[in-house]
């Protein structure tokens, strides 16, 4: 019989992975399933970890305890452990503080001994290949270390296990090499999903930031980690709000039922989420209001909105419908060559407005604003013009409607 292998030398065996605290996930796969026989960090295991967090802001973290005195230097420990990145990469890590040796940020150098506790923020491994394509982006800014784009509905962020292809990833892959430049080749080889700090929703439009050198890419991680970057978004939802202005404060997690989606849970599974609302418009039927998020779980909007019995219109994944012309215009108040039954969007009517933080290399505080998408503007016109208005002037409010491409209403209620 053979003997089973044994992990290699100098290597211990691993913990399990240790998100934060209050960003943990319901785990995807068993925890030692992140590491193979030889005790090595298994990169489609870490891959998975990064498609499945319900913490699109939270890192991803493996932890390891020394059981005997290496003596060895941290980078050259790690390197051991992680072999889908490269000491380069690895001290860059380190430098970052992206790496702990017991709660401390360590230099690359530092020697590890018995009972030593490592724990490392893991990027997603590298990808095998990430084809660039023609993919159109609006962009609202970009600089030598990051960009900054309007994402337009339907597409995905990053390549996943259902889709690969027709992503932004491969829109900037494409750009970086036709149309402008950048350090989209040095950052893929170290992230499947180049300069992807945060997600969007597939269907949700607006704002989102990708990073464009490796010192960018950890600085603006870090600034999601710490809830230092501001997210403000605008939604059209069903229903008149109870209150003009207030905090969702409701665990989310994992539907205990339905696959690949979630829900707000009181039960060990439930994380803590934090959404602030703010009613900028009252409509019959429907409200606009202005959602600041303090934590980023995914579909955090959509689960609290729909939790509240107010779901985003067109999300009929969360109980919202889908919108016809007709749920909205009286019968003989529509234009006569326009039909009732047309749809006036195909997706959730929710919109990424206003995005800010600290630029990564510069420090300077910068605020980005995304002009509304067609479909949802022409919803809120259609809903001034054909259902009572009440407007809100609440304090607090940030986002622009002149920026959004909306006319400010004159008269306030």
């Amino acid at each position: 019989m053979t003997a089973p292998s044994k992990p290699d030398e100098g290597n211990e065996p691993p913990l399990a992975p240790t998100p934060p605290a209050d960003s943990e996930a319901d785990p995807p796969t068993d925890a030692q399933d992140l590491f193979d026989a030889g005790g090595k960090v298994d990169r489609d295991a870490i891959n998975r970890l990064h498609e499945d967090r319900e913490d699109d802001d939270a890192p991803v973290s493996v932890r390891f305890e020394l059981s005997r005195d290496l003596k060895k230097r941290l980078d050259r420990y790690l390197v051991d452990r992680i072999p889908f990145m490269s000491r380069t990469a690895l001290q860059r890590l380190i430098e970052e503080e992206s790496v702990t040796v017991n709660g401390r940020h360590p230099k690359a150098s530092t020697r590890l001994r018995l009972g030593d506790v490592v724990e490392a923020v893991l990027p997603p491994p590298p990808s095998n290949h990430i084809p660039p394509e023609p993919i159109h982006l609006d962009v609202l800014y970009e600089d030598a270390d990051l960009i900054v784009i309007d994402k337009h509905p339907d597409i995905i962020a990053h390549p996943a296990r259902a889709m690969k292809s027709g992503t932004i990833v491969n829109a900037l892959s494409w750009r970086f090499q036709n149309e402008s430049s950048g350090g989209l080749s040095s950052v893929g080889e170290e992230f499947a999903r180049p300069g992807i700090v945060h997600r969007l929703d597939r269907f949700t439009s607006g704002a989102m930031v990708a990073a464009k050198s490796d010192t960018a890419h950890w600085r603006l991680g870090h600034q999601f980690q710490n809830r230092t970057v501001g997210k403000r978004y605008l939604a059209v939802v069903h229903g008149t709000m109870k209150t003009m202005k207030d905090l969702i404060d409701l665990p989310i997690g994992r539907h205990p039922r339905i696959f690949d989606r979630h829900a707000v849970r009181f039960d060990d599974f439930g994380k803590s989420a934090q959404t602030i609302y703010r009613v900028r418009e009252v409509f019959d039927g429907y409200t606009l209001v202005e959602l600041e998020l303090l934590t980023g779980r995914t579909h955090q909007i959509r689960v609290h909105l729909a939790h509240l019995g107010h779901p985003i219109a067109g999300d009929d994944y969360y109980g919202g419908s889908k919108l016809t012309r007709s749920m909205v215009v009286a019968r003989g108040e529509d234009e006569p060559d326009r039909h009732r039954d047309e749809p006036l969007l195909a997706r959730q009517a929710l919109h990424a407005a206003l995005l800010e933080f600290d630029h990564p290399i510069e420090g300077d505080r910068r605020s980005f604003t995304a002009p509304l998408r067609s479909d949802m503007k022409e919803l809120i016109s259609l809903l001034r013009r054909h259902r009572h208005r009440r407007v809100a002037n609440l304090p607090g409010c940030r986002i622009d409607f002149e920026a959004m491409g909306l006319v400010e209403p004159p008269e306030y209620d």
